[in-house]
């Protein structure tokens, strides 16, 4: 009987990265077109200025909007910025953060088409829940 005597296989000891490169492609595609419709909001068209950025150290201001119908909008913190509140609602929810924060950034996003009347009311209506100064939101 003759035997025959295999040859040991080197052990390969090296990953293989080419699909995990795949994988990343694919999930970078997928984040740059979904990105653009992660966007949610009102749609507001905002004046167009010449003005310089707000200096600040705080990461998420509170902004308050104002369509051109005059409703109201606010966005503290991630909230459904989508449906309208009232006056009461609005200044309910800036104390409640003021109170908290008082250097909190409070911003105003007014529609070009709303009148100035409904923008100087908001301003009354948040200098009344105890904002010391409101910054208003261009393009």
């Amino acid at each position: 009987m003759i035997r025959r005597t295999r040859k040991k296989r080197k052990l390969n000891a090296e990953i293989n990265v080419v699909p995990y490169i795949d994988v990343t492609m694919v999930l970078l595609i997928i984040f740059m077109v979904t990105a653009p419709m992660l966007t949610q909001g009102i749609d507001i068209d905002l004046p167009q200025t010449t003005a310089e950025p707000v200096d600040t150290d705080d990461d998420e201001p509170m902004i308050v909007s104002v369509d051109r119908e005059g409703s109201y909008y606010i966005n503290i913190g991630g909230a459904d910025e989508t449906t309208a509140v009232t006056a009461e609602e609005v200044a309910g929810r800036v104390q409640k953060v003021l109170s908290v924060n008082p250097q909190k950034l409070l911003l105003v996003r007014g529609d070009k088409n709303v009148s100035y009347d409904a923008v100087v009311q908001l301003m009354v209506l948040l200098k009344g829940a105890g904002a010391s100064s409101v910054g208003l939101v261009t393009e």
